[in-house]
């Protein structure tokens, strides 16, 4: 199963891989787990500058070694690195560190001093140099898309990368219906939250593991399916085990019925409409 990256971009499989905090994993181990996952079709691999200082995009970098054309690379110029040259500079310094020549999508990790009509006139000169073939940006409201939407003009924001998960459901109010209505990608970052994943023998924990009974899944294949359900839904779990990675690929096969769907609503409340989290 793949679906359209952005307006404009390429078919990808709903889940891909994410790396932050990989690099505090050990780096063979976390080499072939995003290996293994290229070999299982999760296509899609997220950086940053920011993880681990570069020493993220520098495990991935070995990892896609000899397989970029297989690779959907993203990774994200932190704020204060994005003004115009800023921008390009950063940029530079994640191809080294990635050791490619190009980036298939290069985002704003959140919004910071730098005007956005300055980061986005840099994406747009990398876009010409081929540097860089889309860009987007991360942790942004519906106010800040909004505004970059006006910068930008429609069809050139990629995708919008925020915090997602079961717990966390505050983007489905507006940011979601916010993206499909312009054509752009929802990336989940932390799919399965940090550390707090529904405990088995939890309320919420007995709805996951009675809904993956069913299929012969895992929980969190049952998480991933549910986040990624939406027309526009990506999800980017970091996994630095390939049997972790295994468990991710299951659920591209995954289908929820409406009923499970509405009993993972109910179980997991999105609560009142807030302003937009960010880890």
């Amino acid at each position: 199963m793949t679906r359209p990256f952005g307006s404009n971009g390429p078919q990808l499989a709903p889940i891909g891989q994410g790396s932050w905090n990989i690099e505090l994993s050990e780096r063979k181990a976390a080499v072939a787990a995003l290996r293994r996952g290229l070999d299982l079709g999760l296509s899609h691999v997220d950086t940053a500058e920011m993880y681990g200082d570069g020493r993220a995009e520098e495990i991935v970098g070995e990892a896609i070694a000899g397989r970029r054309n297989e690779v959907f690379l993203v990774s994200k110029v932190l704020p204060h690195n994005a003004s115009r040259a800023g921008t390009r500079a950063a940029c530079e310094r994640s191809l080294q560190r990635l050791g490619t020549d190009r980036l298939d999508c290069y985002l704003l990790h959140w919004r910071g001093s730098h005007p956005l009509a300055e980061t986005f006139a840099a994406f747009e000169a990398l876009l010409a140099e081929g540097k860089i073939l889309s860009w987007g940006v991360s942790n942004f409201d519906v106010d800040d898309l909004d505004e970059a939407l006006k910068v930008a003009g429609a069809g050139r924001i990629a995708c919008n990368q925020v915090l997602y998960h079961l717990r966390e459901r505050a983007i489905e109010h507006a940011v979601i219906p916010w993206c499909e209505q312009n054509g752009v990608a929802v990336t989940a970052y932390s799919p399965f939250g940090q550390g707090d994943f529904p405990e088995a023998a939890s309320a919420q924990g007995r709805v996951l593991a009675e809904i993956a009974a069913g299929h012969g899944a895992s929980p969190r294949q049952v998480a991933l399916a549910f986040l990624t359900r939406g027309s526009a839904g990506f999800a980017i779990p970091k996994a630095a085990k390939a049997s972790h990675v295994e468990d991710n690929a299951g659920a591209l096969s995954l289908r929820l019925g409406e009923a499970e769907i509405a009993r993972l609503d109910a179980a997991f409340p999105r609560g009142r409409p807030r302003g937009l989290p960010m880890l």
